[in-house]
């Protein structure tokens, strides 16, 4: 299986590694940075780069980008896939990257275009800190703009094969409400965090709820300035809900309100619960 890689940073590269380490793929790889180009052939983790030539032949498209970059940097190789290669992407909003393949797929109607967002990552960025094992039991999502059920379900199968404990179908709008609070809104409330005074002065005195709320302030900017402005209606909504909670406990606590305190602690230990079980 021939497989081409749009990006090669910690998601594309780590996403290469994966596939030469299991063997059977022939990967082929670009990135706009010539120095991790350099790097990705150093290490091993591509055959070649992929180039209009080399995309002739490919079984599948990944594009690895900010979702800003997607449209620019498929559009190239489009007119030179073969009939059937499919398009997918590990973009982080899914509503703009989907508008682009739906108005792509009307003028490749002979290409398969499928929106895809593995829920994996690191607290760091680049080739230099991708990994083979990046993926293993995480969850992959798609968003589907028009593969049959049989080629939705090849899909879902290579994902599993990369080592993903699960892959979950929905449409981009549910994706992009969905992850404004489980991701984007964590790296918020992280790097608010982070930004407290005697945070610099914490040593000694923390355990691992110090260093689990904090793990997700290093970020990159760039990057996740552009998710969270693309997504900014879910996320403004996530975001003055989690401050009307906060501003409840605040006041608990300046009225000295033991018990009203203690409510909302026990309501907010009880909804983790109850989560945790469904999970399950």
């Amino acid at each position: 299986m021939k497989i081409g890689i749009i990006g090669l940073g910690l998601m594309g590269g780590s996403l290469a590694k994966t596939l030469k380490k299991l063997g059977g793929y022939e990967v082929f790889g670009y990135d706009i940075d010539e120095t991790t180009m350099l790097k990705a052939d150093m290490l091993g983790a591509i055959n070649g780069e992929l180039t209009v030539d080399t995309a002739k032949d490919l079984d599948m498209l990944i594009v690895s980008l900010y979702p800003s970059g997607f449209l620019s940097s498929v559009e190239r190789f489009l007119p030179v896939l073969k009939d059937g290669t499919i398009i997918t992407d590990f973009c982080g909003i899914k509503r703009q990257t989907m508008a682009d393949m739906r108005e792509l797929a009307k003028k490749y109607p002979n290409l398969v275009f499928i929106g895809g967002h593995p829920m994996a990552g690191r607290e760091f960025s680049g080739i230099d800190r991708s990994v083979s094992t990046l993926f293993e039991k995480a969850s992959m999502i798609l968003t589907n703009v028009n593969a049959d059920i049989f080629v939705l379900e090849e899909v879902k199968n290579f994902y599993l094969s990369l080592g993903f404990g699960e892959v979950v179908i929905t449409t981009p709008e549910y994706h992009d409400r969905a992850i404004a609070f489980t991701s984007q809104l964590c790296h918020i409330v992280s790097n608010a965090f982070i930004k407290n005074e005697i945070a610099s002065e914490h040593f000694g005195y923390s355990a691992g709820s110090y260093k689990d709320l904090t793990r997700v302030a290093r970020l990159n900017p760039e990057m996740w300035a552009e998710l969270m402005t693309m997504n900014k209606d879910n996320l403004s909504k996530e975001l003055d809900e989690l401050i009307g909670n906060l501003i409840k406990y605040s006041e608990a606590l300046k009225k000295g309100n033991k018990a009203e305190l203690k409510q909302l602690l026990s309501e907010g230990n009880d909804r983790k619960l109850l989560i945790d079980s469904r999970k399950k």
